[in-house]
C-alpha cells in the first residue's frame, strides 16, 4: 500500500515528465499521442494514478485527489498552449487553395410529412382538440374487436396485418388511441391521434407498409353528422384555400355508420385544372365501438375521421411517388426547407 508521500511524489512527476513530452511534440499528432498517454481514459498514465487513490488511507484520499486534478489541469493547460503554438492543421505539401469558394453548410429543416401534421395539428387545435398518443404495439382487440371489426374481416388475417405474436400485432391504424382515450377519460372528449401506422402493403407509388396516420375523434351529447361536415369542411378551407369546396362521399368502415370519404377541390398545378382529390375517410362512431370503450350510446355520440399526412404532402407538392418521401435523399429533401 502506497504512502501519500510516495503518491504525491507520483503525481509530480507525472506533471513534470508529462510536460516535457508535450513540448517535444512538433505536429498536432504528436499532440494527440502525448494526450493519449497522459490522459487516456483506459490506458493513460493519469488514469492509472488515479486508480491507487482506493489503496490510501481514507483520510489521505481529499489531499491526494486534490494532487491528482492539480496535476491533470497542468497537462491540459500545457497541451492546449502546445496545440495553439502550432497554428493550423495546414498539410505543407498541399497548400490551402485561396481561390476555391466555401463549403455551403446544411440547417435541418422539417420533413415535408412532419410538416403536414404540424400544420393539422394547429388548425384542430384552434378548434378545441389535443394531441393524444398511444402504443404502436397492440392486442387484437384494441385493433379490431373493440372497433366493431367481424371476426371474419380481411384485415385480421395475417397477409394484412404484421403480427408479432397469438394476440399481438403493430396497430394496422391509430384507432385504438381512441379507445384507450375513452376508457380513460368521460365525455365530452376531442383529441387528435397522429403516429406510424404498419401494413403489409407492397412499397409502391402510392403505398407504404409504414406511414404516418392522423385520426380525429369528437365525442360529446348531441353530436350529429352536421358537427362532422362542418368541422372537416372549415378544415379543409383552413389548411388549402378558403374557396376550397368538399363533398362527402358514402363509403363503409366498421368501425363508423354511417360512413363517408371526403374529397376536396383542389388545382394541383398540373395543366388539368381543378378536381376531386380524396383526402380523408370519416363517420359517425358506431354505437357498438362506444359501448365496447365504456361509454353509454344512448347518452353520447361522436365522429371520427382519419387520414395520411404523407399523400396529403404529394398532393401539395406535386408529387408522383410517394417513395421519394421515404429515401432520405437530402437533395431532394432540402428544397422543402424553410
Amino acid at each position: 500500500m502506497p504512502t501519500l508521500a510516495e503518491f504525491l511524489t507520483r503525481a509530480d512527476a507525472l506533471a513534470r515528465d508529462g510536460a516535457a513530452l508535450i513540448h517535444a511534440a512538433t505536429s498536432r499528432d504528436a499532440v494527440d499521442a502525448a494526450r493519449v498517454t497522459l490522459l487516456g481514459r483506459k490506458q493513460g498514465q493519469l488514469t492509472a494514478l488515479m486508480a491507487t487513490l482506493t489503496e490510501l488511507p481514507a483520510d489521505d484520499r481529499r489531499s491526494a485527489g486534490a494532487a491528482v486534478n492539480a496535476a491533470k489541469h497542468a497537462l491540459e493547460t500545457t497541451l492546449s498552449d502546445v496545440e495553439a503554438s502550432l497554428g493550423p492543421d495546414v498539410d505543407a505539401s498541399r497548400p490551402a487553395d485561396l481561390t476555391m469558394p466555401g463549403r455551403a453548410t446544411w440547417r435541418g429543416a422539417i420533413h415535408p410529412v412532419s410538416a403536414v401534421i404540424d400544420e393539422i395539428a394547429g388548425i384542430f387545435r384552434e378548434l378545441g382538440f389535443t394531441i393524444a398518443l398511444g402504443p404502436e404495439a397492440e392486442t387484437e382487440w384494441y385493433n379490431f374487436g373493440a372497433l366493431n371489426f367481424p371476426p371474419d374481416h380481411p384485415a385480421m388475417e395475417a397477409h394484412d396485418t404484421l403480427y408479432l405474436g397469438d394476440d399481438t400485432l403493430l396497430r394496422t391504424h391509430t384507432s385504438p388511441v381512441q379507445v384507450r382515450t375513452l376508457q380513460t377519460y368521460t365525455p365530452p372528449v376531442r383529441i387528435l391521434c397522429p403516429g406510424n401506422v404498419y401494413r403489409r402493403d407492397f412499397f409502391d407509388a402510392t403505398h407504404a407498409p409504414s406511414f404516418m396516420q392522423i385520426e380525429g375523434l369528437c365525442i360529446d351529447e348531441g353530436v350529429s353528422f352536421v358537427d362532422l361536415k362542418a368541422t372537416l369542411s372549415e378544415f379543409a378551407r383552413r389548411f388549402y384555400s378558403g374557396s376550397s369546396k368538399v363533398r362527402l362521399r358514402p363509403s363503409f368502415f366498421p368501425f363508423v355508420e354511417p360512413g363517408a370519404e371526403m374529397d376536396v377541390e383542389v388545382d394541383l398545378n398540373d395543366g388539368k385544372g381543378k378536381r376531386w382529390v380524396e383526402i380523408l375517410g370519416c363517420g359517425m362512431v358506431h354505437p357498438d365501438v362506444l359501448d365496447a370503450a365504456g361509454i353509454d350510446s344512448e347518452k353520447y355520440t361522436g365522429w371520427a375521421f382519419g387520414m395520411g399526412p404523407a399523400r396529403i404532402a404529394m398532393s401539395r407538392h406535386k408529387l408522383p411517388d410517394i417513395r421519394l418521401l421515404y429515401d432520405s435523399d437530402v437533395r431532394f429533401l432540402e428544397q422543402f426547407a424553410r
